[in-house]
């Protein structure tokens, strides 16, 4: 089995089980629930305990259940830039705003990266007579350049 398979098999699970995200989160336990999700869809890797209730949770047999164990490859997106409106804005995100991103924090705190492994996310509904808007909140550990 590869991972995208078990990706599949997932969603197909959670489906037929009418189960949310936040409900598998909640049951899976040990972390955030965008991190869960991210495992679950093949984005990073679950520890053993997790791992189990995930299988129990989704019917996962022995090998599936090891596979949520592995590091997987990440960032291993079918195609270069995804035509899915939702997650091509973050491209467009990137696009407009990456640079002034850069300057700023480079800028701020020198020269270095925002660490994606040392990484919190959350995502949140802020409620807006407008129409409700949502919120990202990023944090990641900055990592500066060494010199050598």
């Amino acid at each position: 089995m590869i991972r995208a398979e078990l990706t599949q098999k997932i969603l197909s699970q959670k489906r037929l089980r009418r189960l949310s995200w936040k409900t598998i989160a909640a049951e899976i336990g040990g972390g955030s629930p965008l991190y869960l999700t991210a495992a679950l869809m093949g984005q990073m890797k679950l520890r053993p305990e997790q791992a189990e209730r995930a299988a129990l949770l989704l019917g996962l047999s022995e090998e599936e259940t090891l596979l949520l164990e592995e590091v997987p490859y990440r960032g291993s997106l079918p195609s270069a830039v995804l035509t899915d409106p939702l997650i091509y804005r973050f491209y467009e995100l990137v696009q407009v705003y990456g640079t002034s991103w850069k300057e700023l924090i480079q800028e701020e705190f020198g020269d270095g990266i925002m660490s994606a492994i040392d990484f919190e996310m959350a995502i949140e509904r802020q409620p807006d007579p407008k129409g409700d808007r949502v919120k990202i909140t990023m944090s990641g550990k900055f990592l500066p350049y060494k010199e050598y």
